[in-house]
C-alpha cells in the first residue's frame, strides 16, 4: 500500500490526521510483482506530489481477505502488475497538490480522540457493517440480528453496530468450532452464540429466537451456511450477502423468499465509491462519529510488521485471526 495514489488500484478508504511539511525520497512498500506468489519489500523511490494529490505517513494498513483475493488474481479489480496491494490505512498528512484546499474525498480526518491503530480498522469491516445493517437491511432497534463469521473483522464489526449503535437483539453464529471465538463474540456484544459445526443452524437459531425467525441476517461465509441463515429468516426479513468466505457460492431457493415475503440482497461496499459516492462517505463518517463518540470499539486481533506482510496473509488464510488484522509502518 502507498500513501501516494498510483494508478488505477487505490485505497479505498485513507483516514489521516494532518502534520507538518515534508517527505522522505524513497519509501518501503509491500509489492507484487507476480500473481500467487509472496510479497516483496522493496524501497520505491517517491515522487513529486500532483496538483490533485496528497502524501499520506502511513501508520497503519488494514489486511482484507480481499487483498490476497487481488494478489491471486481473484478479485473483482485486476490490477497491472506491478501493484502495492491495500484497501485502508491510517496516517498523517506530509503534503499536499497545489490544487487541494482541503483534505476530502478519499481521506476523512481522524478525531483527536481516535487512536490511529483503531483507526485503521474501521474503513472496509465497519464501512461495510454499517452499510449492511442501516443502509440494506434497514435494521431497526429491537430486532434480532443473525451474523455469520461473527469473530472475523467485519463479523465483530456487525455486533459492535448492531448491539451499540442500532440498539438490536444480536445472535451470533460463530463460524468456526472455537470455543475461543464464541467468547469474543459475547464479549462484544453478542447475546448468544452457535457453533454451526454441530448441528444445524436452523434449529440452533429456532431454540434461541422461536419458530418465528431472525428479523436479519448479515452472512459472510456463503454456502450450506448462507442457505440456512436464510431459512432461518422470520416473515419479511432480510438477509445481506457480504461475501464467500467459505469459497461456496449458493443458489437462492426463490420459493423461500416467496413463502415468506423474505428479500435477498447483496453488498459489494467498495462500489459504492464509483456508483453512490454520498453513501460511501456517509459510512465512514458515521464509523468515524461512532468512533469518537465512544459508542463502537474495533478489536484489533493481530498487529505485524511491514516486513512480516507475508506472515499477515497467512494468519487470515489461515483463519486464525480474531477482529482485524493490521500490518505497522511504525
Amino acid at each position: 500500500m502507498a500513501a501516494v495514489a498510483r494508478g488505477p488500484w487505490l485505497p479505498r478508504a485513507w483516514l489521516c490526521r494532518r502534520a507538518g511539511p515534508g517527505c522522505g525520497r524513497h519509501y518501503r512498500a509491500a509489492l507484487c510483482a507476480e500473481l500467487k506468489q509472496p510479497l516483496a519489500i522493496e524501497e520505491v523511490a517517491s515522487r513529486p506530489v500532483r496538483p490533485h494529490e496528497v502524501r499520506v505517513d502511513v501508520h497503519f494498513c488494514g489486511v482484507n481477505f480481499a487483498d490476497i483475493l487481488v494478489c491471486r488474481g481473484q478479485y473483482q479489480e485486476k490490477p497491472q502488475l506491478p501493484f502495492i496491494p491495500g484497501m485502508e490505512f491510517s496516517g498523517t498528512v506530509l503534503e499536499i497538490g497545489t490544487d487541494v484546499s482541503i483534505v476530502k474525498e478519499m481521506l476523512w480526518q481522524i478525531p483527536e480522540r481516535a487512536p490511529l491503530r483503531e483507526a485503521a480498522a474501521l474503513p472496509v469491516s465497519y464501512g461495510t457493517a454499517i452499510l449492511a445493517l442501516e443502509h440494506r437491511a434497514r435494521t431497526r432497534p429491537g430486532e434480532t440480528v443473525l451474523v455469520t463469521a461473527a469473530a472475523g473483522a467485519t463479523g465483530l464489526a456487525v455486533i459492535d453496530v448492531a448491539t451499540n449503535v442500532l440498539q438490536a437483539q444480536v445472535f451470533v453464529i460463530a463460524a468456526t468450532g472455537s470455543d475461543e471465538k464464541c467468547k469474543l463474540a459475547l464479549q462484544k456484544g453478542a447475546q448468544s452464540t452457535v457453533n454451526y459445526s454441530q448441528g444445524s443452524l436452523k434449529e440452533a437459531v429456532r431454540k434461541l429466537v422461536g419458530s418465528a425467525g431472525v428479523n436479519v441476517a448479515i452472512d459472510t461465509v456463503g454456502g450450506d451456511v448462507f442457505l440456512e441463515a436464510l431459512r432461518s429468516l422470520a416473515w419479511e426479513g432480510r438477509i445481506v450477502v457480504v461475501g464467500f468466505a467459505g469459497g461456496n457460492i449458493a443458489s437462492v431457493p426463490a420459493n423461500l423468499l416467496l413463502l415468506k415475503n423474505i428479500s435477498a440482497m447483496g453488498l459489494y461496499w467498495g462500489r459504492y465509491k464509483e456508483q453512490s459516492f454520498p453513501v460511501f462517505s456517509r459510512t465512514l463518517s458515521s464509523a468515524l462519529q461512532y468512533c469518537q463518540q465512544g459508542r463502537i470499539q474495533p478489536h484489533i486481533g493481530a498487529v505485524f510488521k511491514l516486513e512480516e506482510v507475508n506472515d499477515a496473509f497467512l494468519h487470515v488464510i489461515q483463519r486464525k485471526s480474531m477482529g482485524k488484522v493490521l500490518i505497522s509502518l511504525k
